[in-house]
């Protein structure tokens, strides 16, 4: 029995360019693993304690705010910004190409941006629980397990949170990024 998304489609052929968005985002993913983690490294080698923490509540946040908008473009409706366009509103149209391409956008912006955050954040409790033991000559077991906790209700409280604010105000949050991408097309 074929289902609705197999309709008009024949036995064994597939869609053209299926494989190219996993492929290009495993190399976005490496990329940016790789910059996010270089930053990470040369910000944490130089940073106290007090600044490390800033910069792990910074990937958490970064995490979050990819979560809200992965979130906001997927339950977006397009018609308030065709009204937008038609009225040459900056940004609207980089909003209705976020929202058509909804799948792309929340795949990178859910899976890649945000388990890279995650994993980030991870190696950097870790190295702030590290600098913890040094410094105060604690045990290393427990600061690790209160540190990963930590950052673990931060970061699933703080999506849990996101994805109602990014459900009920989907059409600002697109606006709002639609707006940022509008900035970098016409600086380009």
């Amino acid at each position: 029995m074929a289902t609705k998304g197999d309709r008009g489609k024949k036995k064994g052929k597939r869609e053209p360019g299926r494989l190219s968005w996993p492929i290009r985002v495993f190399f976005i993913s490496v990329s940016l693993s790789a910059v996010l983690s270089l930053v990470s490294n040369q910000l944490l080698g130089k940073a106290s304690l007090a600044v490390s923490f800033i910069i792990l509540l910074g990937f958490i946040a970064l995490g979050v705010v990819f979560d809200i908008i992965g979130v906001a473009v997927t339950t977006a409706d397009e018609r308030p910004f065709h009204s937008m366009a038609s009225h040459h509103a900056p940004g609207a149209r980089e909003s209705l190409r976020l929202i058509r391409r909804a799948s792309q956008v929340s795949s990178f912006c859910n899976d890649v941006v945000g388990d890279i955050c995650g994993i980030v954040s991870g190696a950097t409790a870790a190295v702030i629980v590290s600098a913890l033991g040094e410094s105060f000559d604690m045990n290393t077991m427990l600061l690790s397990l209160c540190i990963t906790a930590l950052v673990s209700g931060l970061t699933i409280g703080g999506k849990a949170l996101g994805k109602i604010f990014a459900m009920e105000r989907s059409t600002s949050v697109v606006y709002w990024v639609g707006r940022v991408l509008h900035l970098f097309h016409r600086h380009a």
